[in-house]
């Protein structure tokens, strides 16, 4: 079942997601169950569970960058979407397609790379 056109993962996220797989082990499947339960109802089916938010400082016109805050990690047993893994992703609704741009712990950092978001942004405008 495909949900999106696209889903994009950037380079660093690749990397992100890589060294985050040592330690939750569960994470690509976790990531897929993601998308197909918590971008389907936010973005398809328009259901807001407060667990995606979009970060405002940071838009352009053909698309909007998001945090989701609630990921369920299984690795993480008993955390159930408190796994404080955030994902950070952009969302073209006129194209359909999601592209990844990051996934940390928060237990490593606090807060979402915004030269990174910057620097997407920009590289999507020059196109």
């Amino acid at each position: 079942m495909k949900i999106f056109n696209k889903i994009n993962r950037l380079p660093e996220f690749e990397k992100d997601i890589k060294k985050l797989r040592k330690r939750f082990n569960t994470l690509e499947e976790d990531l897929t169950i993601f998308i197909n339960t918590q971008l389907n109802l936010y973005h398809k089916l328009r259901i807001d569970n407060k667990g995606i938010f979009t970060i405002t400082d940071v838009q352009s016109h053909s698309f909007k960058i998001f945090k989701a805050k609630k990921f369920a990690c299984r690795a993480l047993k008993g955390k159930g979407v408190q796994s404080r893994i955030r994902i950070i992703y952009a969302y073209n609704e006129a194209e359909d397609s999601v592209d990844f741009i990051e996934i940390y712990y928060k237990g490593d950092k606090t807060i979402e790379d915004k030269e990174r978001i910057s620097s997407y942004i920009k590289n999507k405008i020059q196109g």
